[in-house]
């Protein structure tokens, strides 16, 4: 190395290490040279996306780039992503600050889905703020979109006919061709979620056919691939110990008491489920369930 920007491409082996033979003697490979090595042979001298963290841009990605470049003579990459840093709290995320979490560690609270949402609220590219208020904010809004797929006739419709669903179409596609710009993306799921609840009753076809949009632009990102009902049924924090059939026969018993005219049974039943995370939906002449 006989220049600052210099690089290292081939290490001398240290004792107790893995090691093999070469013309400058006993060594193995520097640390960037392996990630060269590896594009290659696997996705040729040129392809279109890699991707790294942040910190990674320099030295690491630099150095990739002009090695490959050199070797090849031709372009390395087309497209670099890099994204942000996880923190916690608003502190980098770090096991010598003892704030580590894994994804198995939030799955045992949360839906995957949850998790899913959490991440694409934030660019990819921005730095993603870890912290139960911001999960519990991805289930509600979750929750808001699965409320407005619940007793939807999904619909599929010929391109050619989809009229005023163009826009909705067209804004999502122009935020995820900017970057991957999903926060933006994600903000047209919910013009289509209120549309859909705006005409739901008095126009089941043209909500059904929405409803067939946004769960399509939804699946594309991993989102709104359950069933409605599974997901807002989802046994969620408090209501656990609660099972479906016993939240079922409470209905039925809050049911009996309104037709009995006994509002202050009818009331409390729907107060104590409520306590219990169980929020009741009433309709006409029917009553649905959530847990919150």
């Amino acid at each position: 190395k006989n220049d600052p920007l210099d690089f290292v491409l081939w290490k001398a082996a240290k004792d107790n290490e893995p090691s093999w033979d070469s013309p400058w003697g006993k060594g193995r490979p520097g640390w960037h040279i392996e990630c060269s090595a590896m594009s290659t042979k696997f996705l040729g001298s040129s392809f279109d996306i890699h991707g790294g963290g942040a910190d990674l841009t320099f030295p690491h990605h630099e150095n990739e780039i002009a090695q490959s470049e050199c070797a090849t003579g031709k372009v390395f990459v087309k497209y670099w992503m890099h994204n942000g840093f996880v923190k916690i709290n608003n502190e980098k995320m770090s096991k010598s600050l003892n704030n580590f979490f894994t994804v198995k560690d939030i799955l045992k609270d949360y839906n995957a889905e949850e998790v899913r949402y959490f991440i694409l609220t934030s660019h990819y590219r921005s730095p993603l703020n870890f912290d139960v208020e911001n999960l519990n904010s991805a289930r509600s809004a979750l929750t808001r979109l699965y409320t407005s797929l619940r007793d939807l006739k999904l619909k599929k419709f010929e391109e050619k006919n989809m009229g005023n669903f163009k826009n909705y179409y067209g804004l999502f596609s122009q935020a995820m061709d900017d970057d991957f710009n999903t926060p933006e993306a994600l903000a047209v799921f919910f013009d289509i979620a209120k549309e859909i609840n705006r005409i739901k009753k008095v126009k089941p076809l043209i909500a059904g056919q929405l409803g067939f949009l946004l769960k399509e632009m939804g699946e594309s990102l991993g989102l709104l691939e359950q069933e409605p009902e599974n997901y807002l049924k989802w046994g969620k924090s408090e209501s656990n110990d609660l099972s479906d059939d016993l939240i079922q026969s409470l209905i039925s018993a809050r049911s009996d008491a309104k037709r009995s005219k006994d509002w202050k049974k009818a009331d409390q039943i729907r107060d104590d489920l409520f306590e219990k995370g169980i929020i009741l939906e009433d309709k006409e002449d029917d009553t649905s369930w959530r847990r919150r």
